[in-house]
């Protein structure tokens, strides 16, 4: 996987000055790799929705840091969600059902959103809290007094979500605070100092989550589930279809994603599909029927690219081999 454009470092994520409150990393993941920050805090006061950086990786309202992982087997085989900081449980809930939010069990999520989790004290009057994670999971009791990087449970997908993740959200003497950029009166896409972020968090406005080959259009379901063919399969020679999907986040109205396919005599695909709407997360496919007898012996490489206004925010190749 490439990130060719707005991976941004610099004084955008840059880590917080010695001696400030800082927040370690709260997942056992890598970003950018096993994991993604699928929304952050919500900077636009009024119904419009900006992430601190001008960009709209972010809800009307949204108060955290969703840091959201691949597949729900991901979550299945256990990702560890850790204290971001030295503190004192004040309050946890556990035993809410991992499951999707709809309409039919609304009335069981209403008014506990953040699923199962818990809420840290810290001194100086900061809080953090970890939403969403696996029912069981927790580790921890009221009164712990835990340890930055103490093991509290496992992300999950409890409460209101469409996807497994964890949502960290910071709050200061009750008040919510960005940890991308803790100075509220502060424009989005300006420079305002240090992040809370002990060491540097990458900036991504989107990117692909995984890619593969498959005989047919794979449901959505079984994309997000991480059951569909396990990337680099060797398809049979006489596979009715050979169809490449790519899975993204971020996309935003008007981007295009472009899918190819290469094979052992030259391109065989070549579709672009222009998004009509802002999607959280979102797939395409693009493939084509057998006509002969059996598929040429050789390498095929499928290529998805995700462009936003003329410029590259991604890449993802995946190859597979017809022997």
């Amino acid at each position: 996987m490439y990130r060719t454009l707005f991976a941004l470092f610099s004084s955008l994520a840059a880590p917080v000055a010695a001696g400030d409150f800082a927040l370690n990393w709260p997942i056992d993941c890598v970003l950018g790799d096993s994991c993604h920050i699928q929304q952050y805090v919500d900077r636009d006061p009024g119904p419009g929705a900006q992430d601190f950086t001008c960009n709209g990786l972010t809800y009307d309202g949204h108060k955290g840091t969703d840091i959201a992982l691949p597949y729900l087997s991901d979550m299945q085989t256990g990702v560890t969600v850790r204290a971001a900081a030295d503190g004192v449980v004040a309050g946890l809930r556990d035993g809410m059902p991992d499951q999707y939010a709809t309409k039919a069990n609304a009335a069981e999520i209403k008014d506990r959103e953040c699923g199962n989790g818990l809420v840290l004290r810290h001194a100086g009057g900061w809080e953090t809290q970890y939403c969403h994670m696996k029912r069981g999971s927790l580790r921890v009791a009221k009164g712990d007094r835990v340890a930055a990087g103490t093991a509290l449970g496992e992300v999950g997908l409890s409460g209101k979500t469409q996807f497994p993740h964890l949502h960290l959200s910071l709050r200061k003497d009750g008040a919510v605070v960005d940890p991308f950029q803790p100075d509220s009166s502060a424009a989005c896409g300006t420079a305002s100092g240090a992040s809370l972020w002990a060491q540097p968090v990458a900036y991504e406005a989107g990117g692909f989550l995984g890619a593969g080959f498959s005989t047919g259009v794979p449901a959505y379901d079984a994309i997000k589930s991480g059951t569909t063919a396990a990337k680099g399969e060797m398809l049979a020679k006489d596979a009715p279809a050979m169809v490449f999907w790519a899975y993204a986040f971020g996309g935003r109205e008007g981007d295009t994603l472009t899918l190819t396919i290469d094979g052992p005599s030259g391109k065989m695909i070549d579709q672009k599909a222009t998004l009509k709407k802002d999607q959280a997360q979102f797939f395409r496919a693009a493939g084509k029927r057998l006509r002969r007898a059996a598929w040429p012996a050789g390498l095929y490489t499928g290529i998805a690219r995700l462009m936003r206004d003329g410029a590259e925010v991604d890449r993802i190749i995946q190859p597979i081999r017809i022997d």
